[in-house]
């Protein structure tokens, strides 16, 4: 009885401490515009040609510890490309054509940062999903994306990111390497 006494009194005296500790993690959202270097691949155009695509890129990131969080992010981008498309109607037909691209990314994993003045340089590690679609067909592939960047602190709570990845898809059985570049605002809390 004598040990339960003292592990109770040690744990009380220690709670103040505890639950400074049990504070939930710091966290950031950002939405911005984004900018994909596509390589179109196979599936859509032959022969397989590359297409500059733009949208958005979300995130949310909570820290797990000061300098590690636990990323989520969404990426949507549209665009066009042009060449010999994969169904033709007719037989006379030569199928070369403007072709409408549509990709999204979700994607999730971690993150180490840290704050020098101002900036918060950051480097990430990231898997999920990858999806792409035209008006005449469509593929669903594991991604990743290997990066990172820096936000810089406006006022208070908000912040301007600037972010550059590696980001590498699957379709059609064909390898995708692609350059994705993102800028926007941040929100701190």
């Amino acid at each position: 009885m004598l040990k339960i006494s003292r592990f109770a009194l040690i744990l009380f005296a220690l709670a103040p401490a505890l639950h400074a500790q049990a504070v939930l993690p710091k966290a950031n959202v950002y939405f911005g515009y984004s900018y994909n270097h596509f390589n179109v691949g196979q599936g859509f155009v032959i022969p397989s040609s590359s297409s500059n695509i733009n949208g958005y890129e979300f995130s949310g990131e909570g820290q797990v510890l000061p300098f590690l969080g636990i990323v989520g992010d969404i990426s949507s981008y549209y665009g066009h490309a042009s060449g010999i498309g994969p169904l033709c109607p007719s037989p006379a037909c030569s199928g070369i054509g403007t072709y409408s691209i549509r990709e999204q990314n979700y994607l999730f994993g971690p993150r180490v940062s840290v704050t020098v003045g101002k900036f918060t340089p950051f480097a990430h590690g990231l898997v999920g999903i990858g999806h792409t679609s035209s008006g005449i067909t469509s593929d669903t592939s594991f991604a990743t994306a290997l990066g990172g960047g820096a936000d810089y602190k406006l006022s208070g709570p908000l912040a301007w990111r600037f972010q550059a990845d590696y980001l590498h898809t699957r379709f059609f059985s064909s390898h995708q390497n692609n350059v994705r570049l993102s800028t926007g605002i941040v929100f701190r809390f």
